[in-house]
């Protein structure tokens, strides 16, 4: 019994597993803010010198 409790407190592959999907949640929530914030910035620069060019 202590020789398979012992295993198992060793046993860090699923503790890996799951801080790399904390981690990409993180860059996930980042990148999707940064896309929204800037967005809609350069939208408004396109529209701006599109209409600067015609």
């Amino acid at each position: 019994m202590s020789e398979v409790l012992k295993r198992m407190w060793s046993e860090d592959r699923g503790q890996d597993i799951a801080e790399y999907a904390v981690m990409l949640a993180v860059i996930l929530v980042l990148v999707v803010g940064t896309i929204r914030l800037v967005g809609g910035n350069a939208n408004n620069a396109f529209s701006t010198v599109a209409s600067s060019v015609q």
